[in-house]
């Protein structure tokens, strides 16, 4: 059997895509999201799917230890987790930015402190932090968001930077606007109106079965290779 893989996000979007591309590959699974339903209805062989919070770090732990107990160590985190509401920072409410950061920036740091370690024991093992072009450019009423991408993109360089010394790869994937519900955590109807339009102005966005590919394309290099950092956007879009 291939080594194991942990996804968190694993029940919509990106990572939902990212689950059944490295199935389809053989590989075994550990899906981790809140919504259990959604991963169960997937019907993937040799997933192990659990309903945790990535705030949760103890049932973090147990969810990876049943896991590595029935298909070994984790070879791959692909940390994907994430949460968005865009507004105009005049009226958006505290909680909002809470949230983003929490989920965005410390979930990624929880689950990376439940595995990062073995890894290094071991001298072994990839992690694939799931960024964005809001890491790279601002945009108007991204200001909570766009923090907290920029955060998951020096915090990947600088995770990449503790584990080359123990062969451990870190790298960044910073997907454009993508095909995901990641909006739905926005409620205010006219920023949602001028998503929809420009996404059809560009032409549409990416498939989240086109940035699954990429973190594949990633994984399976030579671990002697380390891509850093992939941004993948539409042809359309310019930022």
């Amino acid at each position: 059997m291939k080594n194991l893989i942990v996804i968190t996000g694993a029940s919509s979007g990106i990572g939902r895509a990212t689950a059944k591309k490295f199935s389809s590959e053989g590989y075994p699974l550990l899906l981790i999201a809140r919504r259990l339903d959604a991963m169960l209805d997937l019907r993937l062989p040799n997933t192990l799917c659990k309903s945790v919070d990535v705030s949760d770090i103890p049932n973090l732990k147990s969810a990876v230890g049943a896991a590595e107990a029935e298909y070994g160590l984790v070879d791959l985190l692909v940390n994907n987790a994430g949460y968005m509401n865009l507004e105009s920072t005049a009226i958006q409410s505290p909680i909002e930015w809470q949230k983003q950061f929490d989920v965005n920036c410390v979930g990624l740091l929880n689950m990376t402190s439940v595995i990062f370690p073995r890894m290094i024991e071991r001298k072994g093992g990839t992690i694939v932090n799931i960024g964005s072009t809001a890491g790279k450019n601002t945009s108007e009423f991204h200001t909570a968001y766009n923090g907290t991408k920029f955060a998951v993109h020096a915090m990947t360089e600088a995770l990449r930077r503790e584990g080359q010394p123990h062969k451990v790869r870190v790298s960044l994937v910073a997907p454009g606007l993508t095909e995901t519900d990641l909006s739905s955590g926005t409620n205010n109807l006219n920023i949602l109106n001028d998503r929809e339009e420009y996404k059809a102005n560009i032409g549409g966005a990416l498939n989240a079965e086109t940035v699954a590919e990429a973190i594949l394309f990633i994984y399976q290099q030579p671990h002697n290779v380390c891509i850093r950092d992939l941004t993948i956007a539409p042809t359309g879009q310019i930022a």
